[in-house]
């Protein structure tokens, strides 16, 4: 016969047991998946990435497809519909809105991935290596990142797209190659904290070279780190991107962004015609606050401290 307290202690035991057989992943895991807001957010984003990439197949009209009958005189009558397949109306050119909704989802999720791989990339590789290598040389490649802070973001990005064009493939140089200054300061600060380890003092000992430690046991153990921020940094890309599209700058006609969507709809407001601008509007928010959920759960499940 088991006594209450052999019980107690037989399944304290057995969770503890459970604890350590846990990997770091799987419990990081778990603990995302307790937060319902940030598994609200992972399902919001699954939907807006579907939407994207299959919501054309759905729409009635291609995203230049100009509707004639609603222009001139008629530009304000393409309300939202379903027996006309203008799901979400049309603009003020007669073209689909629900299909160049579709579109410019899709571009804009596209730059603030994209944008963001670019800046974890680039940024996490100069961090580290700065905070491995250590010294002068970390000294000086950290004062060039001071010196390129100091440099107004958004008078840059501008600068370059009014210099070399206006493009898709300028928005990804010019968001991803700025916008990895605060990366590699996260990325050397985990550096600096890392380096002193055993595993990396072994790979010293057994004559592995800076690049390869730098490489298979510096950003590995940062990765926790990185995909928080990228997360978090993606709807800061977009935040970019529409604003650069909002003052006519970033994607060019007849491709669109949610930017360049919600400037169009703005344009139009005192026309009557909220529905111009509410649907990308509420496609350009939902899609912020689900990536700021999910980055948020990530930070909070990969937080060493909380664990």
């Amino acid at each position: 016969m088991i006594s209450q307290s052999d019980a107690k202690l037989l399944n304290d035991t057995a969770a503890l047991a459970d604890v350590r057989g846990r990997s770091l992943w799987e419990d990081a895991r778990r603990r995302f998946f307790r937060n319902k807001a940030a598994v609200a957010g992972l399902f919001v984003l699954i939907a807006i990435t579907l939407f994207a990439v299959f919501g054309s197949y759905f729409a009635k009209y291609e995203a230049d497809f100009v509707d004639f009958s609603l222009m001139g005189a008629n530009a304000y009558q393409g309300v939202p519909s379903f027996s006309s397949g203008h799901y979400f109306g049309t603009d003020i050119d007669g073209r689909d809105l629900f299909a160049r909704t579709v579109q410019g989802t899709g571009i804009s999720l596209l730059v603030g991935i994209v944008g963001s791989l670019v800046a974890v990339i680039v940024g996490t590789l100069y961090g580290a290596t700065a905070g491995y290598v250590g010294g002068r040389t970390d000294g000086t490649m950290m004062r060039i990142v001071d010196i390129l802070m100091s440099i107004p973001f958004m008078f840059v990005l501008i600068l370059m797209l009014v210099i070399f064009g206006r493009s898709i493939l300028m928005l990804f140089i010019g968001i991803g190659l700025i916008s990895w200054l605060d990366m590699s300061r996260i990325a050397r600060g985990q550096t600096l904290t890392i380096k002193n380890k055993e595993f990396v003092e072994a790979a010293v000992a057994t004559g592995v070279s800076p690049f390869t430690i730098v490489l298979r046991h510096i950003i590995p153990n940062l990765l926790g780190i990185v995909i928080v921020y990228a997360t978090l940094l993606v709807p800061q890309m977009i935040i970019f991107e529409s604003f650069i599209s909002y003052l006519g700058l970033g994607v060019q006609e007849p491709n669109t962004s949610l930017g360049a969507l919600i400037n169009a709809g703005a344009n139009q407001m005192s026309n009557g015609t909220l529905w111009m601008l509410l649907y990308p509007l509420a496609f350009f928010l939902v899609t912020l606050f689900a990536f700021f959920f999910v980055g948020d759960g990530l930070r909070d499940s990969l937080d060493p401290k909380d664990r």
